[in-house]
């Protein structure tokens, strides 16, 4: 269904089994800051995951694309974000309290389309259905 979008003329930097093993080490949020720091030796500079079924756009450099397929069935985004409550399980996703799966549930359920990760500036930033910013954070390093 989705595929690579990169230009023929330019040389893959990382591949989506590397991001795909990378992300299996993930088991909570707390393992984040790790995930992160491994695929930026990977070549990884910014990522955008679309909460619906968590299909990501992944760039590096030179122009470098590529886009991963759904990771689950359609999520429903909620029309109306909460910010407060998405703060709180974000808190709890960060801590250990929830699986990847749990947490995009919980981003549906308060309104969260999508997040945005910029490995230069080392930011988080998480989006409503009409583009407007939930959240910024500052990713931690390990």
């Amino acid at each position: 269904m989705f595929s690579f979008l990169q230009d023929p003329n330019v040389k893959p930097q990382f591949t989506l089994a590397q991001i795909r093993a990378a992300h299996e080490q993930v088991k909570s949020g707390a393992d984040f800051p790790q995930y992160i720091q491994d695929i930026i030796v990977l070549g990884v500079k910014k990522f955008e995951t679309y909460v619906v079924d968590s299909h990501t756009l992944y760039f590096g450099v030179d122009g470098y694309q590529t886009q991963s397929g759904p990771q689950y069935e359609e999520l429903t985004i909620a029309e109306q974000s909460s910010k407060a409550l998405f703060t709180s399980y974000l808190l709890q996703h960060q801590q250990g309290g929830s699986d990847y799966f749990t947490f995009c549930r919980h981003c549906a359920q308060t309104g969260v389309e999508k997040w945005i990760v910029d490995l230069t500036e080392m930011s988080c930033v998480y989006y409503d259905r009409a583009g407007h910013q939930i959240l910024v954070e500052m990713i931690p390093t390990p």
